[in-house]
C-alpha cells in the first residue's frame, strides 16, 4: 500500500461514515485492511497517529485464507 493509496481511503472512509450518519446512525463502519499490510503499512508511527485521530475502526482479514482476523475499535 502507498501512502496515496492510504490517503484516498482515509477520505473515502470518512466520507462513508458522515454519510452514514446522517442516514443510519446506528450503523458501525470498518476499514477492512489485509493483515500483511496492515503488519507493515499501519505500524508507520504516522499512519497509526492518522487511525488513532480519526477514530478508524479496522477489519484486519487474512487474504489467503480468506477469514476475519480481528477487528479492531
Amino acid at each position: 500500500m502507498s501512502s496515496s493509496d492510504f490517503h484516498l481511503a482515509h477520505g473515502q472512509f470518512l466520507d462513508y461514515r458522515y454519510a452514514l450518519e446522517d442516514e443510519d446512525p446506528e450503523r458501525v463502519l470498518y476499514l477492512a485492511v489485509p493483515h500483511f499490510v496492515y503488519q507493515t503499512f499501519f505500524n508507520l508511527a504516522f499512519i497509526h497517529s492518522v487511525v488513532q485521530r480519526s477514530q478508524l475502526k479496522l477489519l484486519i482479514y487474512n487474504l489467503e485464507q480468506e477469514t476475519i482476523e480481528r477487528w479492531i475499535e
